[in-house]
């Protein structure tokens, strides 16, 4: 799973569900070819990317070596995927950091889809404020707000 994050703030998310087994360590790799190949497909060429795989991260950021047989294919073919840009940068962002990363995962674990199957996007929206709003006056009758109801709990019936 990945978030792609315009300038402006847009987030859209891409999700692949993996049908095969692997390791976290592949499938962090595979969540970065995913992403890259988004990326490139929508012609960017300046990326941040921010991950929460010390291992990966260290690893395309060429501080540290990639020495499992499967990671080293992956890390060869995601350094592929960077030269197709002029500015690309990893950052390390632990997990308890990364809500957005939490949040698509559970989605992505809670559909059941079959193979080749395109899903609309799912935007979430944020509001600043209702898109109604209710306006109450308080009835000046010397009594509190709670008067009907306790006549109703102690009578069983409603206010007149």
């Amino acid at each position: 799973m990945v978030v792609l994050v315009s300038p402006e703030g847009d987030h859209y998310p891409v999700i692949a569900k993996l049908n095969f087994y692997c390791t976290n360590n592949v499938a962090e790799y595979e969540a970065y070819v995913m992403g890259l190949q988004a990326t490139i497909e929508r012609k960017i060429h300046v990326l941040e990317v921010y991950g929460d795989s010390a291992l990966v991260i260290y690893q395309l950021r060429g501080e540290w070596e990639a020495r499992d047989s499967k990671l080293i294919r992956y890390h060869k073919y995601v350094s592929k995927l960077i030269e197709n840009f002029d500015k690309i940068c990893f950052t390390h962002l632990p997990r308890e950091e990364n809500q957005m990363a939490d949040v698509l995962a559970t989605l992505a674990a809670m559909f059941k889809v079959g193979t080749n199957v395109k899903i609309q996007p799912i935007m979430i929206n944020l509001r600043e404020c209702p898109a109604h709003c209710f306006s109450v006056e308080e009835e000046i009758d010397g009594k509190p707000w709670y008067h009907d109801i306790v006549h109703y709990l102690k009578f069983q019936q409603y206010p007149k």
